[in-house]
């Protein structure tokens, strides 16, 4: 089984809900079992101005899905949960984002891993760094060293869930 970190995101209809319907729907897929789910961060929209904050986590599970499959999976519950792709980081009832998978690396046309932006993202890195706090990219980087070198903040508070 692979270990693969998946962030989630909503700001649109009660978002707290969507994460935890997103958490459901996870926990529901073939082959793949929860490992821990980080706290719930309250974000600012990175990208698009004029919408509404963000709540962000990371989900930890493990999987026998090969990453593509798992992708469509995710884009499924994604859609179930009224997720509209208009506008490039626009507002959204749900998004999850495939962050790690495993220490494996690709670029296709619809899916890079490590996620392109991992490293640059607090709403990101502190809810994966609490899960796992050694955790770091396939060339060997920390993120907590990329955390730390941020200059950009886009989380606002920590929430229990």
């Amino acid at each position: 089984m692979t270990r693969c970190y998946l962030g989630l995101g909503s700001n649109l209809n009660t978002p707290k809900r969507h994460i935890y319907l997103a958490c459901q729907a996870i926990k529901a897929l073939p082959q793949t079992h929860i490992l821990n789910i980080s706290s719930l961060y309250q974000s600012i929209p990175a990208g698009v101005t004029g919408q509404p904050n963000y709540y962000n986590a990371v989900i930890a599970i493990k999987t026998r899905l090969p990453a593509h499959t798992l992708l469509r999976y995710c884009q499924k519950i994604e859609t179930n949960q009224g997720r509209v792709r208009k506008k490039r980081w626009g507002a959204r009832t749900l998004d999850i984002d495939l962050l790690l998978y495993g220490q494996h690396a690709m670029q296709t046309p619809n899916l890079i891993l490590p996620h392109p932006r991992l490293h640059v993202r607090d709403f990101m890195l502190k809810p994966l760094l609490e899960l796992w706090p050694e955790a770091h990219l396939p060339d060997g980087t920390l993120l907590a060293t990329c955390f730390f070198n941020l200059k950009d903040a886009f989380i606002k508070t920590k929430k229990r869930h």
